[in-house]
Parts: structure tokens; sequence; C-alpha cells
């Protein structure tokens, strides 16, 4: 039997900046999830798609990794489009859009200021990343989606970022573990300068479906 691994409480105290932004939010928006967002899909997958943090007004409003994003819209078809997943996503926690041999998590649970990660934040964080890898004892692929995603996934692993350098569409195989793919994030600023195609996104995906198959 797979048991969910640990996850942050809904006020967690261990980032001061992220604790007092998150204040400011339930201040100024109630009816919003704010809090640690826990990942979506299930333990069982072989593949986890590894973000960098919610959303202030996607994920963070929504309480489910990327849904009410502007990322969602790319990623969420793209799932459904290589059999990860099934229904319709309508960017609402209750659409009941369901994920299939597939998990998405963040390697920052809590909602930043402006988007924008520390060190100090992703290390805190890090041990709940690390509890979810040795959870999915099927996992045989991570998609990582950013730089940070990359490093988040480098580091929880223990391997040295120097060694394992971020590319899109770049495949990883890592040492005694699961392969690492890297995809530019699904980012409205990236999707609105070309940087990240659709046809880009979709060609990471299909490396994942041909690495499971």
């Amino acid at each position: 039997m797979m048991i969910e691994p640990r996850f942050p409480e809904k006020d967690c105290p261990l980032c001061p900046r992220l604790v007092a932004f998150r204040e400011d939010n339930q201040a100024k928006f109630p009816d919003f999830f704010n809090g640690p967002v826990p990942s979506f899909g299930g333990i069982d997958a072989e593949v986890l798609v590894v973000g960098l943090a919610p959303g202030l007004k996607g994920a963070n409003c929504t309480g489910r990794p990327f849904t009410g994003d502007y990322a969602g819209d790319l990623l969420y078809p793209t799932l459904k489009t290589f059999g990860f997943a099934r229904g319709t996503y309508g960017a609402s926690i209750d659409d009941g859009f369901e994920l299939v041999n597939c998990r998405i998590t963040n390697a920052v649970r809590c909602v930043p200021p402006q988007n924008k990660t520390t060190a100090a934040e992703e290390k805190n964080c890090r041990p709940f990343l690390i509890d979810e890898f040795k959870a999915m004892k099927n996992l045989k692929v991570i998609v990582a989606l950013g730089s940070v995603g990359h490093n988040a996934v480098i580091q929880t692993l223990g391997f040295k970022k120097s060694q394992w350098k971020f590319g899109h569409n770049v495949r990883h195989d890592l040492p005694e573990g699961p392969v690492l793919f890297d995809s530019y994030h699904c980012s409205r600023y990236n999707t609105n300068t070309g940087r990240l195609t659709e046809e880009m996104f979709h060609d990471v995906f299909r490396s994942v479906c041909q690495e499971i198959a």
C-alpha cells in the first residue's frame, strides 16, 4: 500500500517571508486557499511534473497546482493530449479533471511575492519533495518546468547542479534514479515571447511517452 508523503501544515511557519505574504493574502483574498498547495495526482504515478511555486491568483486561489494559472492552460491540455489526464480542464478544483499515471507538485509549496522564491525557501521546502520522491515507488520520469524546478530536483536527489545543466527537452539519465526531462516553464511570459511554443512543449511529453512505453 502506497502512503502519501509528508506535507506542510496549512499554517506552515518555515519561511517568514512567505508567512507574511500568506497573511497579507488572507486579509486581501479571504476566499482563496492561501496555504501550501497539495500535489495533484496519484502517488502511484510513473511521471512527476515539478514546477516552481503556486501562482497568487491561480493555485494559491484554487488549492490545486497550476489550476487557474495561465500556465495550466497549456500544461493540462498537453497532459490530456498525451494520455496523462482525462476530463475537461475548467481551471477549477471541482472541474472533475483527473490525472492519469501523472502527478504534479512544486519545488516550493507556498505562493511567493512576485513569483520569485529564494534559495532559503527552496531549501526549507526540500524535505517535502524528498519525501515525495521516496513515496513514489513507481516513479520513472520527472519533468522539471524551468531552471528552478530543475535545480530543485537535482539538489533533492543529492547531485551537483554544475554536473547537470538545464536545457529544454534535454534528457538526464540520473544515477540510480528516475530519468529527468527539462522544459522551459509554460508561463505566460515564455509562451508570449515565443521562447516556448505548444509544439516545443509537446516535444517534451513525446519524449516522456517514449521513455515509459
